[in-house]
């Protein structure tokens, strides 16, 4: 089990953190003691809703509205992650629309929208935090994939492209990134509770364990791979799934 406080002293930025997932996430480590930037593209309410949460709960956190498609949104976040906490220590890459519909219906610009938004914007958040990420030996960096994208389903190609390609680049970092002291995970969720339908793909099977899984479950597995517990796993992609998906390598 983590420590109460084990990410103290530590500094996170997870985009895409006014939604269900990247908030929970935002709070969670809020919770272990970390600094966090709650970004989003352009829901400032939202974003100073959750700071206030976090503020009152007695954590630390600052709001900044970003386009993390837009290389030079990104260098100012993390610019001004930095020069608020002094340092940068954890990178979420949760920015993700979903997308659903025949790839012969899919026209070009819609895929590369796409894949910038879903794909482009971590490697950008990356190279930005890359400097500062190295700096304490205990760099984070964690992708938010998707269990579905690993089965191959209809009507999701981009989406199924752009979270393997965040599989891909998770391995590739790790290997890349280890000697800087800089582990790099992927957390792909499956069914998690949110508002809204369930997308069909997720019905098409049953959850062996029966459920849906809570915001707050996948974001204790994301706060473990930020802690100290964590240090010599690099290079995984860890399903939360409730079995839905399982991964025998």
């Amino acid at each position: 089990m983590p420590n109460e406080n084990e990410l103290e002293g530590m500094a996170a930025i997870i985009t895409g953190s006014t939604g269900n997932i990247g908030s929970t996430i935002a709070k969670t480590l809020a919770n272990a003691g970390a600094k966090v930037v709650i970004n989003a593209r352009t829901s400032a309410d939202k974003a100073a809703e959750i700071v206030k949460e976090i503020e009152d709960s007695g954590g630390r956190a600052i709001a900044c509205l970003a386009d993390v498609t837009d290389e030079d949104q990104v260098q100012n976040m993390v610019d001004t992650a930095v020069a608020e906490f002094g340092r940068l220590d954890i990178l979420i890459n949760n920015v993700g629309p979903p997308s659903s519909g025949p790839v012969t219906e899919i026209t070009y610009d819609e895929w590369r929208h796409f894949m910038a938004t879903k794909l482009d914007s971590a490697f950008l958040c990356i190279k930005a935090s890359i400097p500062h990420l190295a700096k304490h030996e205990r760099g984070v960096i964690i992708n938010i994939g998707a269990s579905s994208a690993h089965t191959g389903n209809p009507n999701r190609a981009v989406d199924v492209a752009a979270k393997m390609g965040l599989a891909g680049l998770t391995g590739a970092l790790a290997v890349e990134l280890a000697e800087q002291s800089i582990t790099v995970n992927c957390v792909a969720p499956g069914r998690i509770a949110r508002p809204g339908a369930i997308s069909p793909h997720f019905q098409s099977k049953p959850i062996p364990m029966g459920r849906e899984g809570t915001p707050e479950e996948f974001s204790e597995t994301v706060r473990f791979l930020c802690g100290p517990q964590s240090r010599y796993t690099t290079g995984q992609t860890l399903h939360v799934n409730g079995g839905w998906y399982v991964s025998i390598n």
